[in-house]
């Protein structure tokens, strides 16, 4: 990891003790990391134990959260390490690092998402989100993420190339006018909507990542249809349908626009995704470990995150319950 970093990567995971191991030591590696936050939502298999001999620092939920408790819980460890290095430096605790949500499954090739952090750290983009240079063939039939892409453009005006994609990156402000997160697997899709109704940027960054792809067994199939649930939800929540209107972009273009930025794997430019404006107020950062739910931390190496959590409730504020 970097002596000095200016990104966190906050990984959930869930029974992937196989490959957990490999993709913490892969993000590790990324340029400007010096925080890696494993979030063990309620594992059976030892995957918190395998991330802490890695070198992660490890919070556990004692039971399965879902994936928008296991994000919130994680930025939320990030946000009393980095008080906790304060402290001990004797130093003002300086700019919050941005934030790299990347699923636990990326075993090796983790160590290619550092691109994402490249539109954010520039001042081009709030967030990130990562299109896949390899597709995987799934074993579903495209359903959720045809549900998540149309819902997407529906209440935006734009659609991402991949609506579910977790891998992304995005400063510590947007992720706190984002929460509380939409409930489960309708974190993406409810974190991209939130945003753009914002005003703020969104860019996609090509990648070359790959992860375990769902079969189609029915372990997978019901997988699928949680994801479905979750999504149709986070959704449902966001009403009323429509367009809002879209100011220029940070450019001073007259009119918003969309593309994939595979400029930024190769160091060049990246292209603005048109951002959408809400009356809904930018919800302000909550102070650190005040949430009420506690985390067993493990330690790795000399950091120690004695976070208390992220308070799952939270999310049904938002009507996603």
């Amino acid at each position: 990891m970097s002596p000095r970093g200016d990104l966190a990567v906050v990984i959930p995971a869930r029974n992937e003790f196989d490959r957990i191991g490999a993709t913490v030591t892969a993000a590790a590696r990324i340029v400007g990391v010096d925080i890696v936050v494993v979030v063990d939502d309620g594992s059976a298999d030892g995957t918190g134990a395998q991330a802490a001999s890695a070198g992660a620092n490890v919070v556990r939920h004692a039971r399965n959260r879902g994936k928008a408790a296991a994000l919130e819980t994680g930025a939320e460890a990030v946000r009393v390490i980095e008080a906790d290095r304060a402290a001990a430096s004797g130093r003002p605790a300086g700019r919050p690092r941005h934030l790299l949500f990347l699923d636990a499954d990326l075993g090796d090739t983790a160590a290619q998402a550092g691109p994402l952090a490249g539109p954010v750290r520039a001042g081009e983009a709030d967030m990130t989100i990562a299109v896949f240079a390899d597709r995987v063939k799934l074993g579903g039939h495209g359903v959720v993420l045809g549900l998540s892409g149309a819902g997407i453009e529906r209440a935006t005006g734009w659609r991402p190339a991949e609506p579910l994609n977790g891998q992304r990156c995005l400063t510590r402000a947007a992720f706190e006018a984002a929460r509380p997160l939409a409930r489960g697997w309708g974190a993406e899709t409810g974190l991209t909507i939130d945003l753009l109704r914002k005003g703020m940027r969104i860019v996609e960054v090509q990648v070359p990542l790959a992860h375990r792809a769902t079969g189609g067994d029915l372990h997978s199939q019901l997988h699928r249809a949680h994801q479905l649930a979750d999504v149709a939800r986070a959704l449902a929540a966001r009403r009323p349908w429509r367009r809002p209107a879209a100011p220029p972009d940070a450019r001073g273009a007259d009119a918003p626009r969309a593309g994939v930025s595979a400029g930024w794997a190769n160091g060049g430019g990246a292209d603005v995704l048109p951002a959408g404006v809400s009356a809904a107020g930018v919800s302000g950062a909550d102070a650190g470990g005040a949430n009420g739910v506690g985390a067993d931390v493990l330690q790795a190496g000399a950091d120690r995150a004695r976070a208390s959590g992220t308070d799952a409730g939270r999310q049904g504020r938002a009507g996603d319950q």
